[in-house]
C-alpha cells in the first residue's frame, strides 16, 4: 500500500467531521457562514468581529444584476436545457481575470505600492508612492483595479464594508494605499472611487489573505445569484431565446427596507 497522502483541512472518521480541528456540528448555529470560511481558508476562527466583516464581504458580492459575464454565461447555458450544475458551472467558469479578477490584482497592485512607500509610510509618503506607482501603471499601457465603475459613481457597498473594518478593528497599509489611490486620482482631475472590488481586496489584504485565493471569495459569494439566475432563467423564460444583455427589465419587489 502506497504512503498516504496529506491534507490539513478537513478530517473524517465514523461518526465524526472536524474542519481544521473543529467539530462540524459545533460549528453548525455557532459560526456565521463568513466565520467557517475563514477557517476553512486560513486555517483559524476569526474574531466576531471579522466574521461579521466576512459575511459583509460574501453579501456584497452575492449578485449585480442581469449583465455580468457570468451571470449572461449562465443564463444562456440554462436557456438550452442544460442542468442547474452546468449552467452554474458555465457562470464560474466565466469569473476569470476580468470579471471578478480585479480583487487579486488591485491587492497585488497595493502590494507593490506599499513597497514603494514603506509598511510604516505616513499619509503624504504613501501618496507619493501611489502617485509614482500610477504613472508607472499608465505609461506601461496597465490600469489600477479596483477603482470606478460601469455603473456606479459612488460603490454604495464600498462605505459599509471600510465602516465594518473599522468596527472590526481592521486598519493598515493596505487600506491606507487604497486611499491614497484614490486621492491621487482626484488630485489628477479623474475621480475614480474605490469600488467593491477594491475594498474587498484592500480588506482581505489586511486580514492576511494570499492575493491568489480572492477570485475564490468572488466566486464563494456569486454562486447563490448564478442559482437565482438560473432558476429563473429554467423556470420563466423560454428556450433558446436570444439573451440581450441590456433589454431587460426589473420587476422585482420594490425597495425594501430591513
Amino acid at each position: 500500500m502506497s504512503e498516504p497522502w496529506n491534507t490539513a483541512i478537513t478530517s473524517i472518521r465514523p461518526n465524526e467531521v472536524r474542519v481544521r480541528g473543529y467539530d462540524i456540528a459545533e460549528l453548525m448555529g455557532r459560526v456565521s457562514f463568513g466565520q467557517a470560511v475563514y477557517l476553512i481558508l486560513r486555517g483559524k476562527l476569526p474574531t466576531d468581529a471579522v466574521g461579521k466583516l466576512m459575511d459583509a464581504i460574501v453579501v456584497s458580492s452575492i449578485d449585480h444584476g442581469a449583465t455580468p459575464p457570468s451571470v449572461l454565461a449562465a443564463r444562456t447555458v440554462a436557456s438550452t436545457g442544460a442542468s442547474l450544475s452546468q449552467a452554474v458551472s458555465a457562470g464560474i467558469n466565466s469569473i476569470n481575470k476580468h470579471h471578478g479578477g480585479a480583487i487579486e490584482d488591485c491587492a497585488r497592485h497595493l502590494a507593490k505600492i506599499i513597497d514603494k512607500a514603506g509598511a510604516e509610510a505616513d499619509e503624504a509618503t504613501m501618496q507619493a508612492a501611489a502617485g509614482t506607482y500610477l504613472d508607472e501603471l499608465k505609461a506601461s499601457g496597465q490600469r489600477m483595479a479596483g477603482f470606478g465603475h460601469r455603473v456606479h459613481t459612488t460603490d454604495p457597498r464600498t462605505a459599509r464594508l471600510f465602516e465594518l473594518a473599522g468596527e472590526a478593528g481592521v486598519s493598515g497599509a493596505y487600506l491606507d494605499a487604497a486611499r491614497a489611490v484614490e486621492r491621487v486620482f482626484a488630485e489628477k482631475g479623474k475621480a475614480l472611487p474605490i469600488n467593491v472590488d477594491g475594498a474587498i481586496a484592500a480588506v482581505l489584504a489586511q486580514l492576511g489573505f494570499e492575493p491568489a485565493v480572492m477570485n475564490g471569495l468572488f466566486m464563494i459569494a456569486r454562486v447563490p445569484g448564478l442559482v437565482a439566475h438560473v432558476s429563473e432563467e429554467q423556470s420563466r423564460m423560454k428556450p433558446m431565446r436570444k439573451i440581450d444583455p441590456e433589454n431587460h427589465a426589473y420587476d422585482g419587489p420594490g425597495a425594501r427596507a430591513l
